[in-house]
């Protein structure tokens, strides 16, 4: 018996394990533990299924099972962050999740294994998985094909930063350069939910680039788009057009797959459909009660899966969305969780951007650990620097620093890479305290108007900010009017009780925000 899956075959007579025609070295018992896995693919394998199977029941140390585990996941290019093949099923043992394909004809050869390539390779079970084929070209310059092969590469490398999505590698995808495709037969080929496509026009010294994002299972476009250039500084066009797409597809998918969970049936749950499920309830604008349903969905995800790295985002991020609007709940219990949430993604090594960002940001904002938070929204940044939430969390902060032009920089750079986010009102604000800082308060005040348009009534915190930059630009009338709003959502707030923000670091601030907020009328 053969078994065929991704471009392996493992030989249960020859006991081979095959990569195309490549033999791959793995030690008999790590044989073993994937041969039993992929015959038993079906169910969740036990611990002592495994022991009993290979050993014969002898007593095995954990370590010992854990190394020929360990060891037959990585002769499949698989390991314990990624279980892309092998899953371990918390508390429940371990399952062989791949798409597999049995031959029986114990005198097949090596060149059967070729097969492979035809056949349907399955995406990522735990993370939505998406294809960027080659972009054609359809300019008569040959010289053309080079930039959009370059833009593709790009756009690949971008994609890849970002944690909660798989992206098949470029050399499966490039197959198809030059082939007419149909975009399920690709998506089956690859394994791939969501397939990017487009193309690069030249004409002159301009250029278009189009772009559109595919459900793969039903054709559905899920977004498209076009972007103007000149090949004056076609490098340049390269980054921009790379900073679009990415930050247009990110949110998309995130979308797709929000329907996708809702669609599941309730038995069906697992830690991603929890999460995604979760996601809706903090749309903006939201509530109390979504963002305590939204809490508990991430906390389901964590439960069945404490390695499910984006949960502890999402979780992080309903804290965050309670202590900012003065939602009831326990503030020393969310105020643990985060020192939780931040301590298993260390122990866990983790590089998911944006829930590095999230946590990082709260750590900061609401437990006041200024320099763990701010080394976790540093590493957010430097593991995806096409993140918008960590680039815009860096800009709070150092908005918060008294920083303006890095600040400013960050943060309209975070509403290019996610111009249509519902929470970009953060950034606004971010935007008008950067302007502040450098004395620029008529734009300090503009930004401060189109904030206010945008986020919720409830959202104090973002009041209060306002009022500085109103009474930093002369509009006390502005300023006056949303203290009053401020003292209908609190109205025990006083002079005597106030005092500035702990999370504004710069000293210059926090006595601007006092005195601002006794010139908007702050009573005594």
């Amino acid at each position: 018996m053969r078994y065929l899956f991704e471009d392996f075959a493992l030989d249960a007579d020859k006991r081979e394990l095959l990569r195309g025609r490549d033999t791959v070295s793995v030690t008999p018992q790590a044989f073993d533990v994937l041969l039993y896995l992929i015959r038993n693919r079906e169910r969740v394998v036990s611990k002592d299924d495994l022991i009993s199977a290979i050993w014969g029941g002898r007593v095995v140390t954990d370590a010992a099972l854990a190394t020929r585990l360990n060891a037959a996941r990585a002769a499949i290019g698989d390991d314990g962050d990624r279980q892309r093949l092998i899953k371990t099923m918390q508390r429940k043992g371990f399952r062989f999740i791949g798409e597999v394909r049995e031959i029986d004809k114990p005198d097949a050869d090596v060149g059967a294994s070729r097969s492979i390539q035809a056949a349907p390779v399955p995406g990522h079970p735990d993370k939505p998985a998406i294809a960027v084929l080659p972009f054609q070209n359809l300019s008569d310059d040959p010289e053309q094909e080079y930039f959009a092969d370059g833009l593709v590469d790009d756009i690949i490398t971008a994609l890849s930063r970002f944690r909660e999505l798989f992206v098949i590698a470029r050399n499966s995808s490039f197959t198809y350069k030059g082939k007419p495709v149909d975009i399920k037969y690709v998506g089956q080929q690859l394994g791939a939910r969501y397939v990017l496509e487009g193309s690069v026009r030249k004409a002159g010294t301009r250029l278009r680039i189009t772009g559109q994002l595919i459900d793969t299972a039903t054709g559905a476009h899920l977004w498209a788009d076009r972007i103007d250039g000149t090949l004056e500084d076609i490098f340049e066009l390269q980054d921009v057009v790379t900073q679009q797409v990415v930050g247009a597809i990110a949110p998309e998918v995130d979308r797709a797959e929000i329907e996708r969970a809702g669609r599941r049936p309730l038995g069906s749950i697992d830690a991603v459909t929890a999460y995604y499920r979760g996601l809706p309830h903090i749309g903006f604008p939201t509530s109390a009660e979504n963002n305590d349903a939204a809490l508990r969905h991430f906390e389901a995800a964590i439960a069945l899966d404490p390695n499910f790295v984006p949960a502890y985002g999402g979780a992080a991020g309903c804290i965050g969305w309670r202590w900012g609007n003065k939602w009831p709940g326990d503030i020393a219990e969310d105020r643990a969780k985060l020192l939780s949430f931040a301590g298993r993604l260390k122990e866990l090594g983790s590089d998911d951007a944006t829930a590095l960002s999230f946590v990082g940001f709260n750590l900061f904002w609401i437990r006041f650990d200024f320099d763990a938070g701010l080394e976790m929204i540093e590493r957010a940044v430097l593991s995806n620097a096409n993140c918008a939430r960590a680039i815009q969390s860096r800009g709070l902060v150092r908005g918060w620093y008294g920083e303006s032009d890095s600040a400013a920089d960050d943060l309209e750079r975070a509403m290019r890479l996610s111009p249509r986010d519902p929470f970009n009102y953060n950034a606004m604000l971010g935007l008008a305290l950067a302007h502040h800082n450098g004395g620029r308060h008529a734009e300090a005040a503009a930004w401060t108007d189109r904030a206010l348009r945008a986020f919720p009534p409830s959202f104090l915190v973002g009041k209060q900010q306002s009022i500085l930059c109103y009474v930093g630009a002369g509009r006390l009338e502005d300023a006056r009017k949303l203290m009053a709003e401020c003292r209908c959502l609190v109205p025990t707030w006083r002079r005597s009780t106030s005092v500035p923000p702990q999370w504004y670091r710069s000293g210059k601030l926090r006595t601007e925000i006092v005195e601002a907020f006794v010139s908007a009328g702050l009573p005594e």
